[in-house]
């Protein structure tokens, strides 16, 4: 049974949760080839290679595939699909995007972020935003499947897989037209070892900034936010955590004036350990948090910061 990875990256970096879906794949066969799929993208490719049990790697490029295009990428996919039995996706944005339509075209149905890998034919999967897990067979000949990164180990180097050319896909009725890119100096949301995320409470995007931003940078973390402070528009959408947004499974998630509702809970409650500040100490928050701050950020963050200055920090 040979498993197809195909690969998280930015053109220039393979990003972490392709070694996650790879140990995902390798719970299913130990034959696990990975596809890189972009312009310009050697680079990507040697680095794939270098991942523990990947068998070979497939490097498809065009100018479609550089800029992430979902039909070009959905295409590449399908030229290769005949070879395997079951398509890994990482469950990113991209992921979810073009792995649905590798599905429908193959007649297949999806199975979505999966957590474990019960057998080749059977995976679990979260439903009720997380508060439940049910266990999915299979039947397809084919299985395209989406695996959420924060559930896995990242797999480890020390690969020495050889990288092949594959033909690359242009979209026939698609175009890219610009994009509009968020620079940061700060780690990824996905990918970060720390997040700090902001709520509702924080009332404008203007003390978002102010509270979240500079403590954030304090401990080198990613900025997060709940929902309600995007649709406030607090924050932009990208630093959204929760079911509709990023999930996110950090070292430390500080959460400060956060409520907890259900959507953004399950965005986060797999964090190793969770910091929550908040003046309702009803807020559901405290349910999961491991350490609980009952307070008003107001004066809680500021002392915070003053202690983590006082330490060096």
């Amino acid at each position: 049974m040979a498993v197809l990875v195909v690969a998280d990256n930015d053109n220039a970096l393979l990003r972490d949760a392709t070694h996650k879906t790879v140990t995902a794949a390798l719970k299913i066969s130990g034959d696990v080839d990975v596809l890189v799929l972009g312009k310009g993208a050697k680079a990507v490719a040697d680095q794939a290679a270098k991942i523990a049990g990947v068998r070979k790697v497939l490097l498809a490029e065009s100018d479609a595939l550089g800029h992430g295009v979902a039909e070009a990428q959905a295409d590449a996919v399908l030229a290769l699909a005949g070879n395997y039995d079951a398509i890994l996706v990482p469950a990113t944005s991209g992921g979810k995007n073009f792995a649905p339509r590798v599905a429908a075209k193959l007649d297949v149905a999806p199975i979505s972020e999966i957590v474990d890998v019960v057998a080749a034919d059977t995976f679990t999967r979260p439903i009720y935003a997380g508060n439940a897990l049910e266990t999915v067979q299979s039947s397809d000949s084919k299985k395209v499947i989406t695996v959420r990164p924060t559930a896995f180990a990242a797999a480890a180097e020390g690969g020495s897989a050889s990288v092949e050319s594959v033909s690359g896909a242009d979209a026939a009725k698609t175009r890219f037209v610009s994009e509009e890119m968020v620079k940061s100096d700060r780690p990824e949301l996905a990918a970060a070892k720390i997040v700090v995320s902001g709520g509702r409470a924080m009332g404008s995007a203007e003390e978002f900034q102010r509270v979240i931003e500079p403590l954030a940078d304090k401990l080198g973390a990613a900025v997060g936010a709940s929902r309600a402070a995007v649709d406030a528009g607090y924050a932009p959408n990208d630093y959204q955590v929760g079911q509709t947004g990023k999930v996110v499974a950090p070292q430390l998630y500080v959460a400060i004036g956060i409520s907890g509702a259900i959507q953004h809970l399950a965005g986060m409650k797999d964090s190793k350990v969770i910091v929550a500040i908040n003046k309702d100490a009803d807020a559901p928050i405290f349910q999961v948090a491991d350490f609980g701050l009952v307070a008003d950020y107001k004066s809680a963050v500021p002392e915070l910061m003053d202690a983590l200055a006082a330490a060096g920090k």
